[in-house]
């Protein structure tokens, strides 16, 4: 899917304020699409929110936002299994001067933009300003996401991988 320009203000203002959780209900969403996922393991419904992102898949229920009363950052790494499942998510910050963040910014949007399993959302205001997600590729039930932040140059990357039961 192209990049959804969203008509919503900007709420986060850096990666320290993402916070993690499974099993939260749906938050409204102001763009979804349900994508395939390899290996049997169903579809996964990708959910861009005006705080990030929420991704439904099996009995997996990941939100990845910035929510009141849940407090960031993310973690480096979690494991959980769930009703038989494999979960594993990973997450890392990564801090750019500004030319090079731009730069960065623009080659995710490209290499996100058209990719079959993908959805990206564009916040007003800033290019640079966006929430992207995708389906891994080779063959593994999983996703990625990137969340950009412009004011502070940074860029967040997660990383879910489902092991079937």
């Amino acid at each position: 899917m192209n990049a959804v320009p969203l008509a919503v203000p900007y709420l986060d203002t850096g990666a320290h304020q993402l916070s993690f959780a499974l099993g939260l209900p749906a938050q409204e969403p102001l763009a979804v699409t349900d994508v395939p996922l390899p290996g049997g393991a169903g579809t996964a419904e990708l959910r861009l929110l005006g705080a990030s992102h929420q991704v439904f898949a099996g009995p997996v229920r990941e939100t990845v936002a910035c929510l009141p009363g849940r407090p960031g950052p993310l973690p480096a790494r979690f494991r959980e299994d769930l009703d038989g499942w494999g979960y594993t998510f990973t997450s890392h910050i990564h801090r750019y001067p500004p030319a090079a963040f731009t730069r960065r910014v623009a080659r995710l949007r490209a290499a996100l933009d058209d990719r079959p399993g993908s959805l990206c959302g564009v916040f007003p205001g800033s290019p640079d300003a966006f929430t992207g997600l995708t389906t891994l590729s080779g063959g593994e039930p999983g996703w990625s996401t990137w969340h950009t932040y412009p004011q502070t140059c940074e860029i967040v990357t997660t990383r879910t991988r489902l092991e079937l039961p």
